[in-house]
């Protein structure tokens, strides 16, 4: 299987549609050079859409002294929210104080140390407060008295990872995503990749593999330059337990955290979970056990318990950490490495070992910076720090704004449908909305405002294949729609609609 002679090798090949291998994408293609990436099967199908949607600096990571990661982390809150504005929006956290675990003066400190690190410019900053006289202590149980607010910010994951491969499309990549790589050689100056059934040669390979980064390394013939821990996190979704918009931060007894998230309008998020993962990346699946622990954690801080039969959804992700020989997987570093391959070896390989979401454009701006030692065809420094994300192109501040615009120029949406398109699309929103007077100008409506225009949309711009990547990637719609409206859009897709 060898690639035609008549085309020109890719400057570089990623292998995997994850976020980093995305935001890798988007900058090299941004500095010039001719990239391919390779996704085994749709973009943000594993760990990418699995997270928590935070962006956050990760309050409790200065427990384990990882300064260095969380300032990075920190000083990123503030640059997605400006680059991507429709997808990123500020969040308070509520922090209760538990008088059976950390004291009050480690939380302040902690809390002060966050808010001073990481080049905080615009979110505000940490505050004590009384629970008992504050509205997100109408929810918890009456023995939490004292707590604290702090700032984070909230983020859609998947679409974070579409965005930044739709801007490097635009740029000139080329995506390809259920393609996935059998093999890969180096052979005169250039990587021979096998994947799809196709061949494709590049001039370097990153490997953006997530927790199947070993697994990329043994099929391309290399030993992996770090050892790699993979760890679930675990979700659940539950009706909305309160009606204001702050989130929290619960503290458990083993020293770990719980974060409960309002979620989707009518839901609250539950998560997450640290588990060690020694089963398949293909179908990963929360136990009994992390359901157990979730709804416990939810039930020793709310007034209102939760049980099994409350769950509407869940879901899980397996996380790539370096294993640094950790005890306890939640004490396993959240930071990331990022090998090169020596030149004596040839081709060059860069391999993305760890990582977190906050911290993805930060990651794939030094991994460009790394490559570009060795790839002629990268020109220029970093950028992406200073450009929206597709449909971004607003004030971070003016998100309201742009929703009350967007409904008086569509007045058949309802608020609550303007707002849902434009924290998904943002300005690129008219693209499929564009001349429509109403519902029925967008074609066959699947209901909880999902319409036939929306999902050529979603087909043409965004590589969506099937009603799982329409429904709970793109969008998170499903949550919202009967099983025989799923099932409608997922007959819609098949028939090739």
């Amino acid at each position: 299987m060898t690639q035609p002679d008549d085309i020109a090798p890719y400057d570089l090949a990623i292998i995997g549609g994850g976020v980093n291998g995305a935001g890798i994408a988007r900058d090299a293609a941004g500095r010039g050079a001719k990239v391919l990436l390779l996704e085994a099967r749709d973009l943000a199908s594993g760990t990418s859409s699995a997270s928590t949607k935070l962006v956050h600096g990760g309050l409790r990571y200065l427990e384990y002294y990882e300064f260095g990661l969380v300032r990075e982390a920190l000083g990123e809150r503030e640059v997605l929210w400006r680059i991507a504005p429709h997808i990123v929006r500020p969040m308070r956290f509520v922090l209760p104080h538990d008088e059976r675990q950390r004291p009050r003066w480690m939380l302040r400190a902690g809390l002060w140390l966050y808010d001073h690190i990481g080049g905080r410019r615009t979110l505000p900053g940490a505050d004590g407060i009384r629970l008992d006289r504050h509205v997100a202590g109408e929810a918890l149980e009456a023995d939490y008295t004292h707590g604290f607010e702090y700032s984070d910010g909230w983020v859609d994951d998947a679409r974070l990872v579409v965005l930044n491969a739709v801007d490097a499309h635009e740029r000139g990549a080329v995506i390809r995503t259920h393609c996935r790589m059998t093999a890969a050689r180096r052979e005169n100056g250039l990587w021979h990749i096998e994947a799809g059934g196709e061949a494709f040669s590049a001039r370097a390979l990153v490997n953006a593999g997530g927790p199947g980064a070993n697994d990329i390394d043994r099929l391309a013939g290399l030993v992996p330059a770090r050892g790699l821990r993979r760890v679930r996190g675990s979700h659940i979704v539950v009706p909305r337990l309160f009606e204001h918009e702050y989130a929290y931060l619960l503290q458990q007894p083993d020293t770990r955290i719980v974060f409960a998230i309002p979620y989707e309008g009518d839901f609250t998020l539950i998560g997450t979970t640290d588990a060690d993962h020694s089963g398949s990346l293909e179908d990963v699946h929360i136990d009994a056990r992390e359901t157990e622990y979730l709804l416990a954690a939810v039930n020793r801080s709310f007034r209102r318990d939760v049980t099994r039969n409350d769950i509407a959804w869940t879901y899980s992700g397996v996380r790539a950490l370096v294993d640094d020989g950790s005890g306890r997987p939640e004490a396993a570093t959240r930071g990331y490495e990022l090998p090169l391959s020596d030149e004596a070896d040839g081709a060059p390989v860069l391999s993305v070992y760890g990582g977190k979401i906050t911290s993805y454009r930060h990651l794939a701006e030094e991994a460009v910076d790394a490559l570009s030692k060795r790839l002629p065809a990268l020109r220029g420094g970093p950028w992406t720090s200073k450009t929206a994300l597709p449909g971004g192109d607003f004030a971070a501040t003016e998100q309201p704004a742009f929703i009350a615009e967007l409904n008086a120029r569509y007045p058949f949406l309802s608020p609550a449908d303007a707002t849902r398109i434009a924290r998904a699309y943002g300005t690129r929103a008219e693209w499929w909305l564009e001349g429509a007077k109403n519902w029925d100008d967008l074609g066959i409506d699947f209901g909880a405002g999902l319409t036939e225009a929306e999902i050529a949309y979603l087909q043409e711009a965004e590589w969506a294949r099937s009603a799982e990547d329409v429904l709970w990637r793109r969008s998170k719609l499903g949550l919202h729609m009967s099983g025989a409206e799923r099932d409608g859009v997922a007959a819609f897709m098949r028939e090739g609609g």
